[in-house]
């Protein structure tokens, strides 16, 4: 078996464009792959092919970044063709070599229907993707919802409940670090698992600045008296404006402030002709997916995300 990107030869491009990615996980279009070539957020070394002796393509898997990316961010599409006896091996040794190449294991997004598991036959393709992923080192798995606003779900007006201001990067890092602490969010629980709250603060803070968001567009969130009650970063990705990071200080929870911080951040995505907003809380934050639910968010799509453990 040679796994190899789509680097080899100049009909690669075409060939991975071609390459039937059937079954009931959904495929980028040949279109989209092609905008995103454009774009410079997919690439030809980013192509990654399963080829048999006579040169037939078995598998192909594409991985995304974003333009100014230096390796990939995460995998997109990984589909095996259907007459493989053993799609969960072929699939780990292509990802295993898309990973050498990259010199890091990019997340693999798996991009579901919300009911995804009352269908068999997808149950069933995507259990042979978490074996290759397993093998391939991507060994921890969450559940996510992706939510999206648009413009017909309105936005709330300000209670006076929170003030917001701009604030330092300091004060940004002291709340990243503040919020962290009994967070229901699965990443965050594993990260400070491996890492302290100063150095998980700053990592949340590099990230969000590192996205296509202004850090101008951050906020804290404060009581009237002064005393701080949670952040609020609208941000952005190469598609369409994002909700980003948000949360209330563990004092302040339990009295609905995560309702005025996710509306704050609408109001100003929404002020900015935003036609459309997403967002992803885990599965088991149910206070978020609530506070999502009654902003009048929608539920698109689960997104079932695998990638290395923390610290590994």
């Amino acid at each position: 078996m040679i796994y190899r990107a789509a680097t080899a030869d100049p009909a690669d491009l075409d060939r991975a464009l071609a390459y039937p990615a059937d079954g009931p996980v959904a495929a980028l279009t040949p279109d989209r792959v092609r905008e995103e070539l454009a774009a410079n957020q997919i690439r030809p070394e980013w192509i990654w092919f399963a080829e048999d002796e006579d040169g037939r393509l078995l598998a192909r898997a594409l991985w995304w970044g974003r333009a100014d990316s230096e390796r990939p961010v995460a995998l997109d599409c990984l589909h095996v063709r259907a007459d493989v006896a053993d799609p969960a091996a072929l699939a780990a040794g292509l990802l295993a070599a898309g990973h050498a190449a990259f010199g890091k294991a990019p997340v693999y997004n798996l991009s579901l229907p919300r009911d995804w598991r009352a269908d068999a036959e997808l149950v069933a393709a995507v259990a042979w993707r978490q074996e290759a992923a397993y093998r391939a080192g991507l060994t921890q798995e969450i559940e996510r919802l992706r939510y999206e606003w648009t413009p017909a779900a309105g936005t709330a007006e300000p209670t006076g409940r929170l003030v917001f201001r701009e604030g330092t990067d300091e004060e940004f890092l002291d709340g990243f670090a503040r919020l962290s602490r009994g967070s229901l969010d699965l990443n965050t629980q594993q990260e400070l698992a491996v890492t302290t709250e100063e150095e998980f603060a700053k990592d949340d803070f590099a990230y969000y600045l590192d996205c296509p968001g202004e850090r101008s567009w951050w906020r804290l969130a404060h009581l009237p008296d002064g005393t701080l009650a949670g952040m609020a970063i609208p941000s952005a990705t190469p598609y369409h404006r994002n909700v980003g990071y948000l949360g209330v200080v563990p004092e302040q929870r339990g009295k609905g402030l995560i309702d005025e911080v996710l509306a704050e951040i609408t109001r100003f995505h929404a002020a900015a002709g935003a036609d459309r907003i997403t967002a992803t809380t885990d599965t088991v934050n149910v206070p978020m997916a609530a506070a999502f639910d009654r902003a009048g968010y929608e539920v698109t799509e689960i997104r079932l995300v695998l990638e290395r453990p923390a610290g590994a």
